[in-house]
């Protein structure tokens, strides 16, 4: 039996669950959030697609082998030159009868040949030499969308910092308002026994008994939905940290405060700063269409051997060819123009979302400040009418015991103090979840 016991204590002692703190969560989330590694992800294929643009720089070098097998009179000619082995007689010349001058026969080595495999190996190379600044544009704009991309990143993971401080915060809130209805239901378990030792001494009614059963009913409802929501709000903490979470470090609900002015909010605002690369974006764009109107000039090289025996004599039917393209179109029905137009239209749009995005920014961070002043002078004010109404309250309650108040009196003061509290947790969610607003939006994580 004790080696059962001990056993059971050891599992216990395993599996207990140290009290996550804040800094930790942190850390977990930026380590083990889906919704950040799937940002990393579309990260790494645009780096990938830069990798691939800036591959077209080099060239393209080109492996083809061909095994052929065809009766075809044009094939079978053609299979012959590049095997270097067409001869007159492929032409019909054995057939021609000279002494007759009217001979008209079809020569049949010419139109009608004997089946005949084909080999051939090529090797090929095509490297862009000119190409009007298309490749470097098109390197330069997907560059800039691996750069958009880590902005939208780490906009992801400072909205699941948010959340998990948010979170945490918010639990703790609930787990003192939760201490808050515990105090008053102890008080209200008191008042019932009290009411009924004065109905038992005459001085109470039975609709006395029934008001305090209610009131406490009311106060164990609230318990019960206080602490359904923290268990829900635990969860939503697990869901953002990929692993289960029960205990965490409750916070400090004093103190907590955050400034910014608006050349940092601008200088550090990732909206603003992908709304500014989405404007060198559009000029960049504007270069890749220009680039239609030049010419693009490219060269290739090519070598193999062609014979038909596989991998036969390929020192001596080998060959090379060499050669340089220009291209350049001069008429496409004014569609380059139109591109060139539509992408100019499109650097002007992003420049006023630049500056749409910026003075938005501006507004929202004003009203979130207007706010943050408002919540913080109703929590002093509402700290200050809390003591006042607990005071009156338990003066109320000692009232009651000494037969100088009346039930109905001590429950409405008893419904102000609960109401008044309840605003007093809610104005304190509230101005936290305006600062840790503000601290995303200045790009901030720390605690």
């Amino acid at each position: 039996m004790k080696v059962f016991l001990s056993i059971c204590f050891s599992f216990l002692f395993l599996f207990a669950q140290e009290p996550l703190s804040l800094d930790r969560a942190i850390q977990k989330v930026k380590e083990k959030n889906r919704e950040i590694d799937i940002a990393k992800m579309d990260e790494l294929l645009k780096t990938l697609d830069a990798q691939i643009a800036s591959a077209s720089h080099y060239g393209a070098l080109d492996f083809a082998h061909n095994a052929l097998r065809s009766n075809d009179a044009l094939n079978v000619f053609g299979y012959k030159l590049q095997s270097r082995e067409a001869t007159f007689a492929d032409f019909g010349f054995k057939q021609l009868d000279m002494s007759n001058p009217n001979y008209q026969s079809t020569p049949s080595d010419l139109n009608e040949p004997q089946d005949r495999n084909h080999f051939s190996t090529t090797l090929t190379y095509t490297l862009p030499l000119y190409t009007g600044g298309k490749i470097t544009q098109h390197e330069k704009i997907t560059k800039a969308l691996r750069y958009l991309s880590s902005l939208s990143k780490e906009e992801v993971r400072l909205q699941k910092i948010y959340e998990v401080k948010k979170s945490f915060y918010d639990i703790a809130l609930m787990q003192a308002y939760r201490v808050d209805l515990e105090e008053i239901e102890k008080t209200m378990q008191r008042m019932l026994e009290t009411t009924h030792a004065f109905m038992d001494e005459g001085y109470a009614k039975k609709v006395d008994i029934l008001e305090v059963e209610a009131r406490l009913a009311h106060v164990q409802r609230q318990l019960i939905s206080t602490k359904a929501n923290t268990q829900l709000l635990y969860h939503y903490l697990s869901f953002l940290l990929d692993e289960p979470v029960t205990h965490i470090v409750t916070q400090e609900h004093d103190g907590l405060d955050f400034e910014l002015n608006d050349a940092q909010i601008l200088h550090d605002n990732l909206s603003v700063k992908k709304a500014e690369q989405a404007v060198e974006i559009a000029k960049m764009n504007i270069a890749l269409q220009e680039s239609a109107y030049l010419p693009q000039i490219g060269a290739f090289a090519q070598y193999g051997s062609a014979d038909n025996r596989w991998m036969g004599e390929w020192s001596q039917n080998d060959a090379y060819t060499v050669g340089v393209q220009m291209k350049w179109n001069l008429f496409n029905g004014g569609a380059d123009r139109a591109s060139i137009e539509k992408a100019r239209v499109g650097h002007l749009k992003a420049a006023q979302e630049l500056v749409l995005s910026q003075k938005s920014l501006l507004l929202h961070v004003k009203q979130l400040q207007t706010k943050q002043i408002t919540y913080a002078q109703e929590v002093l004010s509402l700290k200050k009418e809390v003591a006042l109404l607990d005071v009156i309250y338990e003066n109320y309650v000692a009232r009651y015991a000494q037969r100088l108040a009346s039930i109905n009196d001590v429950m409405l003061k008893h419904s102000d103090l609960l109401q008044t509290k309840l605003k007093l947790k809610e104005a304190q969610n509230a101005y936290y979840e305006i600062i840790f607003e503000l601290e995303k939006i200045a790009s901030k994580d720390e605690v």
